[in-house]
């Protein structure tokens, strides 16, 4: 008997029949209940909660969030599987035959020497797909969900775009555009609460140049969303995934608004119970103890 241990295929398909039993009549009354639209909230958490684990560097835990993740998918499967309309094995053959189709330049003939072109093969093989179904986008850009998180789907569109020469040539353009942003949204703001926010300027006159609040209003939020575009192609064009970037600044912040926090619970008070003076001392406190390592 060797002693090996038992490869994925053993393991794997114990881990189908595990969760089959839980969604069999005498399983889990739970399980029994659950339906894709149930599960897409913990499924999109999953996801969520693998990231963090990346980001964390602790592989048992990155290994269990895995765990969870592949829980989703098998779950998914199952209830398709009850219906009748596919199982897990159609899932991982549709992945494998996907896998081999887009990767010309590894089964096939098709050359491709830099990621580059590895990627702008793929949009290619991904169109003749879609026209091969009869689900001809009328967009490149229609491939990218409308459902994602906003910075994702920023995100993703920018790449699709940049995979055909729709992009900034480095990082310093699109740091020049970012900078453009800035100075419109100014612009923008400065017309909202400047000169035509004066209760002075005629209503005769506002209406005659077209300004109402709400236009107003809807420009500055426009170019709130042009500047936070233009942020994450900063990142994108160095290299850095936008997401963990957001990311860690809010951690960074929690860390320094708990460092606020507890200073004040020191001296016997709370937040609301301080000044914005106080507080902006003490979050200068926390970058310091950040820069010193302590």
């Amino acid at each position: 008997m060797s002693d090996e241990p038992a490869g994925p295929g053993a393991a794997f398909q114990a881990f189908v029949a595990l969760i089959a039993r839980l969604r069999a009549p005498g399983g889990c009354p739970w399980d029994r209940e659950q339906t894709h639209h149930s599960l897409k909230p913990m499924t999109i958490e999953e996801a969520y909660e693998v990231v963090e684990a990346i980001e964390r560097g602790d592989d048992a835990h990155l290994a269990g969030e895995l765990g969870d993740l592949l829980l989703q998918v098998v779950f998914h499967a199952q209830i398709a599987s009850e219906e009748g309309r596919f199982d897990i094995a159609q899932v991982v053959e549709r992945v494998s035959a996907k896998m081999v189709r887009r990767h010309p330049h590894v089964f096939g003939s098709t050359p491709a020497s830099t990621s580059g072109q590895v990627l702008k093969n793929w949009e290619a093989i991904k169109r003749a797909e879609r026209e091969e179904k009869g689900h001809e986008d009328a967009s490149l850009l229609d491939g990218v969900s409308r459902s994602l998180p906003g910075v994702l789907e920023a995100y993703q569109m920018a790449v699709k775009a940049s995979r055909v020469g729709f992009d900034w040539p480095d990082a310093p353009a699109v740091l020049a555009k970012l900078d453009e942003e800035v100075a419109e949204l100014k612009a923008a703001v400065e017309t909202r609460q400047g000169v035509w926010g004066d209760r002075r300027v005629p209503p005769a006159q506002r209406a005659s140049e077209g300004f109402t609040p709400e236009r107003a209003k809807h420009a500055v939020a426009e170019e709130v969303g042009d500047l936070l575009f233009a942020a994450i192609n900063v990142a994108r064009l160095l290299g850095e995934d936008p997401e963990s970037c957001l990311k860690a600044a809010n951690r960074k912040f929690r860390a320094r608004f708990r460092h606020v926090e507890e200073r004040l619970h020191e001296r016997g008070r709370t937040p609301a119970e301080s000044n914005l003076e106080e507080m902006e001392a003490l979050w200068q406190e926390a970058k310091a103890r950040e820069r010193s390592g302590r």
